[in-house]
């Protein structure tokens, strides 16, 4: 995984691809959409499919899918404070870290998450790496979340770095995808760490 150059700029994903916390969302999503009355609604490989995009559009994708009314709001608030409590037991991922000290000083680098701003900033606390980053971008930050590039072209424009030279860390689909249409490249680390 490790870049063989240094890049204008690097942005990292978070959930998934600095913290292992993909498990601890789904965790949450099961415990919200349990509650909710929907115990067969969104599987584990549609929650992987559609990793890094804001709850509230995943819920309003599953609304579509099963042409059911959900309380979007509600159940997206739910969910992020179920999700954290479950935090404390997030773990890093290390490579990616390693990449993280291995450039911060010496090239700007940025988060966009599809978590909550608030979570994610409690996240990088947890890692300990909060002040390495020039911008933190969660969902309420854009307009569309992943796959839509609007936070990955506000991070690079916070760095004050081109589009075409900066590198994106990500975990999933959608992060690769807002990285491709912002004209990134893109080391997609589900590669590196399995």
């Amino acid at each position: 995984m490790p870049l063989p150059f240094t890049p204008g700029g690097i942005i990292f994903d978070c959930d998934g691809t600095l913290a292992d916390t993909m498990p601890l969302h789904y965790q949450a999503w099961r415990a919200t959409l349990d509650r909710a009355g929907h115990p067969t609604m969104f599987t584990r490989e549609q929650f992987y499919a559609w990793a890094g995009a804001p709850a509230y559009e995943i819920l309003e994708w599953l609304s579509q899918q099963h042409q059911v009314t959900l309380a979007l709001a509600e159940l997206t608030h739910e969910k992020e404070m179920t999700y954290q409590k479950l935090i404390p037991q997030l773990t890093p991922i290390e490579p990616v870290l390693a990449e993280l000290r291995r450039f911060y000083g010496t090239v700007p680098l940025a988060v966009v998450s599809g978590g909550m701003h608030a979570l994610v900033e409690e996240t990088l606390d947890i890692l300990g790496i909060r002040d390495c980053f020039v911008r933190i971008i969660g969902s309420e930050d854009v307009n569309k979340g992943k796959p839509d590039p609007e936070g990955m072209l506000l991070a690079a424009a916070a760095l004050g770095v081109a589009p075409a030279d900066c590198v994106v860390y990500e975990d999933g689909p959608a992060g690769l995808e807002a990285a491709r249409r912002a004209g990134m490249r893109a080391v997609d680390i589900m590669k590196f760490i399995g």
